[in-house]
């Protein structure tokens, strides 16, 4: 069910055009997949653990997550071997209702694309296959925590500030 398994673009960078494919990601991408998360929350705050001690917890825990069937789904870009964005999508039952609303939510987290990737639409195509999973599957609602940088980009695929959800940190 869902996305088209393979999407293939051709996105200028620079001063160049570069072949990137899209695809669900499988067990075997946990290892650049955590490298990649390594990349993203590094590039945010101070480290409390050393790469290599986080890529060997991080490493396990994306592979058992990746299986066919499980809460967690992902989506890689890739160019030749060398991953260069993800998105993580995990989809959360709602108890049964009664009424006419659909059951489940999506809760999108690590997303994100290399620097030398970005402003050529790599973004809006990994965040198009999220959103077109959760139509899919009749998602009540889609939830992330935005940056102040990719904020722009989740209002262009009809995101907004809700005053209907409470937190709590």
């Amino acid at each position: 069910m869902g996305a088209d398994p393979g999407l293939h673009l051709v996105l200028t960078t620079g001063l160049r055009d570069s072949r990137v494919s899209v695809r669900p990601a499988t067990p075997a991408d946990a290892g650049p997949l955590a490298r990649l998360r390594y990349s993203f929350r590094a590039g945010q705050a101070t480290t409390t653990e050393s790469e290599l001690d986080f890529l060997q917890r991080c490493q396990p825990w994306m592979a058992e997550r990746l299986v066919p069937g499980g809460a967690w789904l992902c989506w890689v870009a890739e160019t030749g071997n060398h991953l260069v964005g993800t998105i993580w999508l995990q989809l959360l039952e709602k108890l049964p209702n009664p009424v006419e609303e659909a059951e489940w939510h999506g809760y999108i987290t690590s997303f994100y694309v290399d620097p030398a990737w970005r402003n050529a639409g790599l973004g809006s195509a990994l965040l198009g296959l999220a959103l077109e999973e959760c139509a899919a599957r009749e998602v009540d609602a889609v939830i992330l925590w935005p940056t102040p940088k990719s904020r722009a980009l989740y209002e262009r695929h009809g995101f907004e500030v809700r005053d209907d959800i409470m937190a709590r940190r």
